[in-house]
């Protein structure tokens, strides 16, 4: 029984990063020996386990043969004879297929570090084709590492993408590494893979759609580019994403099955942006109708939300940012004591309109105000 540290913990070891997360693969162990050691199993379709004091995921050294379309269709073998090689060859990656022994010697057959080295992306063996979420892991790490996808790799996906092995992509994979990309350093990346392999127009039309317009998918570009510097969270990044997509959003979150708070960000920032870029003196209702479906009262977050993304948007397109008279409104809007109206209202009835009437005086005091 031998064990190595394999995958990304060796791969960022090697670039000096912090490793965060440890796998193990086990050679030459069975399940009955992982549970006599102590190890609790975990995994599903392969043998997987926790390690009895540092509850890190240790699995069986494992090969596997395509049975179905999809990520699904596989079948595992984990028969004690697998070696090392074996395991590492299954790998999407060379960078991903390395470990690394007790001793700190590096195991690469595949020539991971080679590659690391030269900032490609090359798939280990032609198995990489039979899972169609490798495209989205490869355009995924060109985001985390600015890395170019080489030739042969490139060409492997834009077959993956005509044979429709592509198309067994469920949402909650999408979603799962598209969110992580808008996180990376260079999460322009991510899309500008996926179109390169003819797969952003299968995946995210709405986004593909988008490529098509060169100015707005510039600043888009731009925009989650700096929102990722600033490590903004994911909900600002994907907002900043749909600013300009021109479909209905309710398709693109039902789509991608999006969290609401990102659903509820994108909503809120692509209907507020056109009020938000005006450089002409503002309007009363224009600004209510805009806090209104922030909802600002009760949800404050959601336009502060737009309001940085606003500023990130215009920042990128060169644009004035939006006037400081919208802070300055939304102040004195909330200064409006909603529980007295309430309460010196004759008729309850009209306590809605009284509360807006008194809310657009406001809004308006202070923009003359301003304008002053």
């Amino acid at each position: 029984m031998q064990v190595y540290l394999v995958g990304g913990a060796v791969r960022d070891g090697l670039l000096g990063l912090c490793v965060q997360d440890r796998d193990w693969v086990v050679v030459g162990a069975t399940p009955a020996q992982m549970l006599a050691l102590g190890y609790s199993p975990v995994g599903k379709d392969f043998p997987v386990f926790l390690h009895p004091q540092s509850h890190e995921e240790y699995a069986l050294a494992r090969t596997e043969r395509k049975t179905a379309v999809g990520y699904h269709g596989f079948q595992f073998n984990t028969d004690a004879s697998v070696t090392l090689e074996q395991d590492l060859a299954r790998r999407d990656l060379s960078i991903n297929a390395m470990a690394q022994d007790a001793d700190g010697n590096i195991i690469d057959p595949y020539g991971g570090q080679a590659d690391l080295q030269a900032g490609i992306l090359r798939h280990v063996s032609t198995a990489f084709a039979e899972d169609p979420v490798r495209i989205l892991r490869v355009a995924r790490f060109a985001a985390r590492y600015n890395y170019c996808v080489a030739a042969e790799t490139l060409a492997l996906m834009q077959q993956m993408v005509s044979s429709g092995e592509v198309d067994a992509l469920v949402a909650e994979r999408v979603w799962q590494e598209l969110s992580r990309a808008l996180s990376e350093p260079h999460p322009q990346r991510f899309f500008e893979v996926l179109q390169q392999a003819g797969a952003l127009a299968k995946i995210l039309p709405e986004l593909a759609a988008l490529y098509e317009h060169t100015s707005y998918w510039s600043t888009t570009m731009q925009a989650l580019i700096l929102a990722a510097k600033q490590q903004r969270p994911v909900s600002l990044s994907y907002a900043l994403m749909c600013v300009h997509v021109s479909t209905p959003l309710t398709a693109l979150h039902q789509h991608l099955r999006v969290p609401k708070d990102c659903a509820d960000a994108a909503d809120v920032l692509q209907a507020a942006y056109p009020a938000l870029l005006q450089t002409e003196a503002l309007n009363a209702e224009t600004v209510l109708t805009v806090f209104q479906r922030c909802d600002v009262w009760r949800r404050p977050e959601r336009w502060q939300a737009a309001w940085e993304a606003a500023h990130i948007m215009t920042t990128v397109a060169e644009l004035p940012p939006p006037q400081a008279a919208w802070q300055q409104a939304l102040s004195a809007c909330l200064a409006v004591d909603v529980a007295a109206i309430a309460a010196t209202s004759a008729d309850k009835a009209t306590i809605p309109l009284n509360i807006r009437t008194a809310r657009l005086q406001a809004i308006s005091l202070s923009l003359a105000s301003t304008a002053l």
